[in-house]
């Protein structure tokens, strides 16, 4: 074998080892980074809402995530100790061994410092139980020179004296005055309003909360946010007086095709219409 053979020989072999070992390189390194970002074997967040911590675990564990209580925060008519919120939210995809961030409703209530409504008008009342985080229950109304004039508060059936602590959220009765010349009201219209605007409405109306019920498509407390009303009792038309602190019992759905047709507001209507 001549040198020259010898020569083109051994850069051959070199050339052809070199693309060797970098094929080598460049399957070893594609096969590592899969593994170490777990390619394509993303996941769906499960729904941790209203589940207890315990609960939460279990399903994290099922689903090979992790859950760590990030926050807290309470609402009164959600169940203590359970999931409120969520990061990321369900239904999201994510890698494997992800950590999902809980927000859960808190098991010791806040505190609130009772303030004085009395001699507040019931929406100035009412309005200052909203900013302490208070929220208005029954109006109670008594014979006085003033409508609408506060003149007792009540907690629990009792009345409460200003500075008292209470848990947050709770529900403050107002005795309140009522006027032989100026004691009628009108029952709005709250066909698809939802929960907090319409138990709002009917409380600027002077007008009491008989009962609330939902239906069963309202499964968790979002869903009650999001509820809107399908039905309404006493049922009458928006032109009818009725006496101040009248009870009107509310129906709640997220299906709109429970609302009838007739009681549907009527700009919608006539967008319908046109």
């Amino acid at each position: 074998m001549s040198l020259k053979n010898f020569s083109g020989n051994w850069i051959v072999k070199n050339l052809l080892a070199a693309v060797a070992i970098v094929a080598v390189l460049v399957v070893g390194a594609s096969f590592l980074l899969k593994g170490l970002t777990r390619h394509n074997e993303e996941i769906q967040v499960p729904d941790f809402s209203n589940m207890t911590v315990s609960e939460a675990r279990t399903a994290a564990a099922a689903h090979k995530v992790r859950i760590d209580v990030t926050d807290s925060v309470y609402i009164k008519r959600m169940a203590r100790g359970t999931v409120f919120r969520q990061v990321p939210a369900a239904g999201s995809h994510v890698k494997k061994g992800r950590r999902i961030a809980l927000t859960i409703n808190s098991v010791l209530p806040k505190q609130i410092t009772m303030p004085n409504l009395v001699g507040y008008s019931m929406r100035q009342a009412k309005a200052e139980l909203l900013s302490r985080g208070l929220s208005l229950g029954k109006l109670i109304y008594v014979e006085d020179i003033a409508t609408n004039n506060v003149l007792k508060q009540i907690y629990r059936n009792r009345e409460i004296k200003p500075g008292t602590p209470v848990e947050s959220e709770s529900p403050i009765d107002l005795v309140v005055g009522l006027s032989n010349m100026d004691n009628t009201t009108y029952i709005p219209v709250l066909y698809r309003m939802k929960y907090l605007s319409a138990v709002d409405a009917l409380h600027n109306s002077s007008l009491n909360i008989k009962s609330i019920e939902f239906d069963a498509t309202v499964k968790s407390y979002n869903d009650t946010l999001n509820a809107f009303v399908y039905r309404q009792d006493p049922d009458t038309s928006s032109v009818t007086p009725c006496l101040m602190g009248t009870e009107v019992a509310l129906y709640f759905t997220l299906d709109a095709s429970k609302i009838p047709v007739a009681k549907l507001p009527e700009e919608e209507e006539g967008g319908a219409e046109s």
